[in-house]
């Protein structure tokens, strides 16, 4: 009786007899979920040719995008295709007009996470506002603004290369993968410089004696750190130890009398080490203003070096940096493409590019692959 009233079919919650429909899209929906796109926020030709590069590294195509400037100034993005549950990469190179480049970037990380998005992750070889990473004065820490800005827009990760400051990646709540350029300008030394064994690689102020010594390690060669005037002030004034006014009228108790902390006082360019008779290499991470690197140049020449090299991975060369640099004793100006720099090289055949973009279009692999990306890091140490 019991099994009568049972009868043939059973019911069950999954409904094994129903047959499963399909719309066509699933498939579609699922290729979407495990793909990728490229877009690049540059507005200019220039600061879109890196990205060019780094797809065509990857073998994919630049997303379809529109950046455009309006006639009062506003930035306005148009993405033309699907990015709904992909993972999106924006490379962005900053020109010389860097608030709009950062506009831009902004802008088109908010169109993309309105889009739905799964994940949005920003390439920017060359970070801007990394200088302004410490208090200066009644001044602000900008660099820390510019990562809750990147993030508030919708960024989730960020790709970059030799930070000015290693610290600045406490400045985001999101991950922060600074690249090193080093290997690619440490072989450019080798393979290019004749005769680089009898080099010297040379700091020009004593904050840039970390990254120096590296370099003279990997190489075997020795180390020369320069020290005075021609110094970067900028060491004197990162921190806010100097934000009170130089003088300021007695506010506290009667008889309190602080300690007067003595003036810094200069002493006159000293080099230690030898240069004469070598090659003189000077490393660093950005060359922007060229005059201290002109005047450190011209004590090297004094000091009997022959010729002068200056390395750095973020040539930004701004105003009469390519002329300056031209009529200089400095015989080459060696930087990398995280910056667009064509117009700089028309105008001095010094300067000489170094590409990059093999990095980058691997750290972009591997970040989407969910890979490690420790392979990129081999034999980096914190001082590099």
């Amino acid at each position: 009786m019991p099994k009568n009233r049972a009868g043939p079919h059973k019911f069950s919650l999954s409904h094994p007899q129903t047959p499963k429909l399909s719309y066509g899209y699933k498939s579609k929906m699922n290729v979407g979920r495990s793909g990728y796109r490229v877009f690049s926020a540059n507005s200019t030709p220039a600061g879109s040719e890196l990205a060019k590069q780094i797809t065509e590294r990857l073998g994919v195509e630049l997303g379809k995008s529109v950046v455009y400037q309006e006639s009062n100034r506003e930035t306005r993005v148009d993405v033309k295709e699907s990015v709904r549950g992909q993972d999106i990469f924006i490379i962005q190179t900053m020109p010389r007009d860097v608030n709009t480049a950062i506009m831009e970037l902004l802008v088109m990380a908010y169109a993309l996470k309105t889009s739905c998005a799964k994940n949005i992750i920003g390439v920017i070889p060359y970070f801007p506002y990394s200088k302004q990473c410490k208090m200066r004065k009644r001044g602000s820490i900008v660099c820390k603004l510019l990562a809750s800005m990147l993030a508030k827009a919708g960024l989730t990760h960020i790709i970059t290369m030799d930070l000015h400051q290693k610290e600045i990646q406490g400045f985001f709540s999101f991950p922060v993968d600074n690249l090193r350029a080093s290997p690619f300008l440490l072989q450019y030394i080798q393979e290019e410089i004749p005769d680089y064994r009898n080099a010297i690689i040379v700091a020009k102020s004593p904050s840039a004696a970390k990254r120096a010594q590296s370099y003279a390690e990997r190489l075997r060669l020795g180390l020369a750190v320069m020290h005075g005037e021609a110094q970067c002030a900028e060491s004197d004034m990162a921190d806010g130890r100097h934000s009170p006014p130089a003088f300021r009228p007695s506010c506290g108790p009667p008889g309190l009398e602080l300690p007067l902390m003595m003036a810094k006082e200069k002493p006159p360019i000293t080099v230690v080490g030898d240069v004469g008779g070598r090659i003189a290499i000077i490393v660093d991470d950005i060359i922007d203003d060229v005059a201290d690197f002109v005047a450190a140049a011209e004590i090297l020449k004094e000091r009997g070096a022959y010729k002068i090299y200056i390395m750095a991975t973020h040539g930004l060369l701004s105003a009469d940096a390519p002329r300056l640099i031209e009529e200089s004793a400095i015989d080459e100006v060696v930087v990398t493409n995280t910056v667009p720099h064509e117009v700089q090289k028309l105008q001095c055949p010094k300067i000489k590019t170094v590409d990059v973009s093999m990095i980058l279009a691997e750290a972009i692999r591997r970040i989407h692959n969910g890979e490690s990306m420790a392979y990129l890091f081999r034999n980096v140490t914190v001082d590099d």
